[in-house]
């Protein structure tokens, strides 16, 4: 079964959500989650989102939260605001606004989970590196704390 979430015309450029989405990419869509707020990168916010409402869908489908895996992230371009800037001798210089599409499906199969981490197995050293950043931010956060 499938559970799917899209959020359309973001105005955020689909090159800086991809590298968010590739962090993504091999971890359960709970733990993506808990990681995305600590990310420091804009497009964190937007992803979460969606992220949140793909799993939203999935329980009112009935599916186990915990069994959920992702089966495709996708991140498309959307249309284009063009804007310019007056500049000297009468000149124009284009500025293009982008936007983005997100589409994320979310599966509870567990056959499609053996085949995703076979395929990441080299890329998972990237994220236990990336949740232990996470996990020393959170620690310094706490020691923080306790010293004021």
């Amino acid at each position: 079964m499938e559970a799917i979430a899209t959020q359309k015309y973001i105005r955020m450029s689909s090159r800086k959500l991809r590298i968010v989405a590739e962090m993504v990419r091999g971890v359960a869509p709970i733990e993506a989650v808990k990681m995305l707020p600590y990310v420091r990168k804009s497009a964190a916010l937007p992803l979460e989102k969606v992220i949140r409402s793909a799993i939203a869908n999935a329980k009112d489908k009935g599916m186990n939260e915990e069994a959920l895996a992702f089966s495709e992230i996708q991140i498309g371009e959307g249309p284009r605001l063009k804007r310019g800037r007056p500049v000297s001798r009468g000149q124009w210089h284009p500025i293009v606004k982008k936007m983005s599409h997100i589409r994320i499906i979310l599966t509870d199969d567990q056959k499609l989970k053996a085949q995703k981490t076979s395929k990441l197995a080299p890329s998972m050293s990237k994220i236990k590196v990336e949740k232990q950043v996470i996990e020393k931010k959170k620690r310094r956060k706490e020691l923080k704390k306790h010293e004021s």
